[in-house]
This record gives structure tokens, C-alpha cells and sequence, in this order.
């Protein structure tokens, strides 16, 4: 069983692949884009009508978003050690960590470069943005907080939450008015650790 990943640089399909990796599961990539007005593949627009990525497709089945994606490949190949059991005491962070990086740190990142999604005009553009780098301060504050001083987002087991955190901050561009990593010394800590994993030197070297 191949493993079919719709993939684009600097999206959220790279942590996917980087799971893949991890997982040591054979993958096809399939190229597409993220540019706006630039067509995507069909049977991607199939899977996924707001045409995003990443999209995965395995031999029954296909899906989205990129916290799905890891809590079904992480449950899928429990022998990775990529995430806490369904009975664990530490599923209920880990499921907490995903859909709070899903749901708030990448709406905040969507905010600054995807303004159009969040305004009403093009002149209300810069306001989004705007809010977007408030959010991604106070965001990636409360993920800092919550590390406070353990090694890894879970405690003292690497997990995909750690992967994920990772692919958050390759996004970050002081540039256009984002925060600086190291205004937030645990995640900085954690993102430090995980960078030395052949996985991440593959798909981010």
C-alpha cells in the first residue's frame, strides 16, 4: 500500500510528509500549488473543494486538513510511537495541541497571508493582517506557556505534536511582521530538538 500525498512547499503537506517519513510508510507525491487563480488537479478539487493541501489518499479512502491527517496516521500505525494511545492520559493534550494549532495558530498565519479569505474589501486587507500577527503572538505564547519546561510538547515523549509545532514556525517571517522565534524560548527549545531528525532534514534540508 502506496500512500498518495498532494504536495506543495511551504504548506501544511510538508508536515505530512514528514510524517510519512517517520512512519516509514511508502508515499507518491503528487505536485499541485497553493498560488491563487493557478488551477489545481481535478481529483484533488474532488477531495477537497476549497482546494488546499494537504490531501491524502490511501487504497479506501481519502481526507484533509492536516490535524486529521495526523490523528488517522498516527492511529494507523500505532507501532511509530507518534502519538498516545486512545487510553492514554496524554490523548486528550495531544488531540487539544492538533486542533489548537489547526483551528487558531494557522488561521492567525492565514490571516496575514491569505487576507482576502478574512476581508471584505481589498482595502480592509491590511487589517487582517494585521490582526494575524497580534494572534500568532498570543497564540504561540499560550503554546510556549504550556511547554513551560518539559522537553517535548507532551512531556518527556517526542510525538507528531512536536512535528507539527516544527512546521508552524518555518512559516514565520519577522519580515512581514511576524513575531521572532525567540520571543518564545520552549517552543524555540522543542523546534531545535526536532530539527535534528532525519525526517525533517529530508523534506525541509
Amino acid at each position: 500500500m502506496t500512500y498518495k500525498l498532494y504536495y506543495a512547499d511551504r504548506t501544511a503537506s510538508m508536515g505530512v510528509r514528514v510524517l510519512l517519513e517517520e512512519i516509514g510508510a511508502p508515499y507518491e507525491l503528487i505536485p499541485t500549488t497553493t498560488i491563487r487563480g493557478q488551477p489545481r488537479p481535478t481529483e484533488q478539487l474532488k477531495i477537497n473543494p476549497n482546494g488546499w493541501v494537504p490531501v491524502l489518499i490511501w487504497e479506501d479512502g481519502a481526507m484533509y486538513e492536516c490535524a486529521a491527517i495526523t490523528i488517522f496516521l498516527c492511529d494507523r500505525h500505532q507501532n511509530a510511537n507518534l502519538a498516545p494511545s486512545p487510553d492514554s492520559p496524554l490523548r486528550g493534550l495531544f488531540l487539544q495541541t492538533l486542533v489548537y494549532f489547526s483551528g487558531c495558530v494557522q488561521t492567525a498565519f492565514q490571516q496575514d497571508y491569505h487576507p482576502y479569505r478574512f476581508a471584505d474589501t481589498v482595502e480592509d486587507e491590511p487589517g487582517s493582517q494585521r490582526r494575524g500577527h497580534k494572534r500568532l503572538m498570543e497564540t504561540l505564547q499560550i503554546i510556549d506557556n504550556q511547554i513551560d519546561n518539559k522537553k517535548w510538547i507532551l512531556g518527556k515523549t517526542f510525538s507528531a505534536a512536536d512535528i507539527y509545532l516544527y512546521m508552524l514556525t518555518t512559516w514565520l517571517e519577522p519580515s512581514r511582521g511576524h513575531p521572532k522565534l525567540t520571543n518564545f524560548p520552549n517552543v524555540k527549545r522543542v523546534v531545535k530538538q526536532v530539527s535534528t531528525r532525519s525526517s525533517i532534514k529530508l523534506v525541509y534540508g
